[in-house]
Formats: C-alpha cells, structure tokens, sequence
C-alpha cells in the first residue's frame, strides 16, 4: 500500500507522484472518549475533513455508555495545514462536546496480524475476573495475540468473543482446554475465515440433549422396569458397557407393552430449554439440522416433525399384533453408527465434514463428536467432556449458538412473538 498523494489546488501543476511504502507513510492515531450520544462519529470525521486527510481505520466500541472511538489518519499533507492546527481544532472540538482526546503520532498502519487466526469464544455462568485473566494467560503462553474483544450475550449466560493470531487453532484449543477445565468456563476454539461464515449441518444427539428425558426410561416407567433400566443406561453411557448388548437388554425388559405406550411417552418428552431457539435460529440462517439417537424412531420421528428437522435416525422398537416385542429392528444406531450417520447426513446436505457440528453427552456420542468439525459436549460425562472439542456445562441448548458466532441480538432478532421454549430469553 503506498501512501495518499497530496491534494492538488486547480493553480498548482500537479507533481508525478511518488510512491511510499504504508509502514514509512506519517500517521495520526486520534482517540476520543467520553458519554456517547448520537452524532459523535460523524462530528469527528467532519472536524478532520477539513484537514484533507485519509482515514486508513476504525475501531469504535461502547460499553455501558461511554464510547471510545479510535481513528488511525494520514498526517496533514505538506504544505497543507499544519499538524497542529488539526491538534488544536480536535480538541476544542471534544472540549465543546465534555469529551476527551488523544492523538498521537506515528507512521504506517497496524501491525500485520500473525499467521494462524482462530475465534476463542468463552461462556461463563459469571465470567469472573480470575477466569478472564486466567483465558488471556494461556492465550499468550501459546504465542497468541488478542486482536479484539466482544461480547456476543449476556444472558442466560455471559459470551465473549476473543480474536486470536499468531497460534494455529490446533494447539491453541489443546491449551484453553486444560484451562478451562480448571476455573469452571467453557471455551470453544474454531478456525477464523470464510468457512464459518458457511452454511452448516447440525447434528445432536437426543436423550438428555435435545430433550432433558431418557427415552427408555419413559418405557420402562410403563413397564415397571424403571431402576434395572436406568441403570443399565447410566453403565451404557459412562462406557462402562458396549452400548449395542445393552441396548438389547433394556430393550428385552420392555416386552410385551402395549403399543399404546407410545403415545403416552411421546407426550411426556421434555424439551432441553433452549432447544426450539436453537433449532428455529439455524433454520432461519440456512442450517441444516438433524438428530442421531441410541433411542427410538417412535419418538425421534415425531420431534422431527414438531421440530422442522431435515434429518432423523434412530433404532426401531419391533411391535408385532399391537405389542412391544423387546427386540429392536434394522440397523443399530451405536456409538459407531452415530459417526456413520453424521458422514451421511453430511453426504446428502452437500456439507464438508469439517464444517459439521456435531452434539452430545454420552459416551456413545463420541465417534460422532470427534468426526465432526466442532464436537461439543453438552453437560457431558467426564469422559467425553475431555474428549470432545469444547463443553458447555450450562442447561441452556441454545448456548451452542454462541460457539458459532452468533450474537444473542441476532438470536432475538430470529424470534418471533410467543416462540418461547423455556430458556431465559
């Protein structure tokens, strides 16, 4: 980039230009601050185009009411009016509004960013000082440079955003993992560029994720196997048992149930708060969403339905003259079926893998959350919180929305009146 050129008066004959490199070019770092109000932005820019010069950045943020507006400008041309001048006039012009000023001298432009560049997105259930501090630290123990701050929620939980260079996104997740891990916030660590812009294929799992139930105990609690179901389950999902010989042993406890029952479990799944807004804010920006589940088509085909998802798959309870046989038919979705699942899924919604994300909390999750692009275990057993990609350990499924950028204005702004599903919104 070479530097601007003198302005010209019509009676001056113009001179050939000579090019400068940016980082030689003279330069004005001129900070205001102060109360914002309307006005303040435009009010700079239209003191300073009286000086004729180039503006080559901005930052501007506001936070709880006062405003700090940073403007990066060529020096006064010479010839031109003095660097002085300007001085004087941006800081009569601030003293007339009650703001601030600094302008400081230089040349060239901001620094070129590090290579590698990575969005670090902290949630915290409060975001502490300690916690913010302890985030920055190992941020800078990895060679990372922070770029920028904001903050894309402040509730049902408090989201901020890091921008980070400097450090591949690989080591750098490795090293906010064991952070994190130690002062009680979840941290996502996503490559920066085009591809998060990109649209994406969600995939989650069902019991105790996309709803807050275990479906074969709804089941078995009608069959009046409730406890030896449950806890089989809790064996199956810490993976303590091979999920396929379990799932045929609960599934064996449930013969001879009327159909009926169906039904009656159907009505009594419970939502995660948080569900509807995440799914319905997705589909409005162009995702793809689906559900892979160790449970049953009975149930996952009806939340397909309610819910608008473009993809569903789950094992089939064997009903045979209006009775639950305690087999289950077809293809067994397990621990290896849901990763296969999520390739498919991916295969036929025309979506790189590595721009999937996949959800979940048992150890049966984990292929899938490992396969995909971002794997995030949702208030998941220890074993696959260490395992996935990032964990988020608050009872808000809609939190997930964060991991990707997206803002709880935007989420708001995707709602429509009385779409409420329970979270704090």
């Amino acid at each position: 980039m070479s530097a601007p050129q003198p302005r010209q008066s019509p009676d001056v004959p113009a001179e050939i230009p000579i090019e400068v490199p940016i980082a030689e070019v003279p330069t004005l770092l001129v900070k205001i601050f102060g109360k914002d109000r309307p006005g303040i932005t435009a009010g700079l820019f239209d003191t300073l185009a009286a000086y004729a010069v180039d503006v080559i950045d901005i930052e501007q943020v506001v936070t709880r009411g006062r405003i700090v507006l940073c403007a990066l400008i060529t020096a006064p041309a010479a010839g031109g009016a003095t660097e002085g001048e300007l001085r004087a006039t941006v800081h009569s012009w601030t003293e007339s509004l009650k703001l601030q000023a600094e302008i400081i001298s230089g040349t060239g432009d901001n620094r070129p960013r590090g290579s590698g560049r990575s969005h670090v997105t902290v949630l915290g259930n409060p975001l502490t000082a300690e916690s913010t501090a302890a985030i920055a630290a190992s941020i800078t123990s990895t060679g990372g440079n922070i770029d920028r701050i904001f903050r894309l929620a402040k509730y049902p939980v408090t989201a901020v955003e890091f921008a980070v260079s400097g450090v591949e996104t690989a080591p750098l997740r490795t090293a906010l993992a064991t952070s994190a891990a130690g002062i009680g916030v979840d941290v996502a660590v996503v490559s920066a560029g085009l591809a998060r812009r990109a649209q994406r294929l969600v995939v989650m799992d069902v019991d105790s994720t996309l709803i807050q139930d275990e479906v074969i105990e709804l089941f078995a609690a009608h069959a009046g196997c409730e406890a030896e179901v449950a806890a089989v389950t809790a064996r199956a999902m810490a993976g303590e048992l091979d999920f396929e010989q379990s799932l045929h042993a609960r599934v064996a406890l449930l013969a001879g149930l009327d159909a009926s029952v169906v039904d009656k479990v159907r009505a009594e799944v419970r939502l995660t708060p948080g569900a509807r807004t995440l799914i319905r804010t997705l589909k409005r920006l162009g995702y793809q969403v689906g559900v892979v589940s160790g449970g049953f088509t009975q149930v996952t085909d009806a939340l397909k339905d309610r819910l608008g998802l473009d993809f569903a798959a789950a094992n089939t309870l064997e009903i045979v003259d209006g009775k639950l046989t305690g087999r289950v038919t077809g293809e067994i979705v397990d621990r290896a079926g849901k990763a296969r699942l999520l390739r498919r899924f991916a295969a036929e919604a025309g979506v790189p893998l590595a721009q999937t994300v996949a959800i979940g909390d048992g150890a049966n999750d984990l292929d899938m959350l490992n396969a995909a692009g971002l794997g995030v275990a949702f208030n998941a057993k220890p074993v696959v919180r260490k395992a996935a990609h990032t964990a988020v350990n608050v009872p808000f499924l809609d939190t997930v929305l964060y991991l990707l950028g997206i803002t709880r204005e935007e989420v708001e702004e995707a709602e429509a009146p009385g779409d409420g599903d329970g979270s704090p919104e």
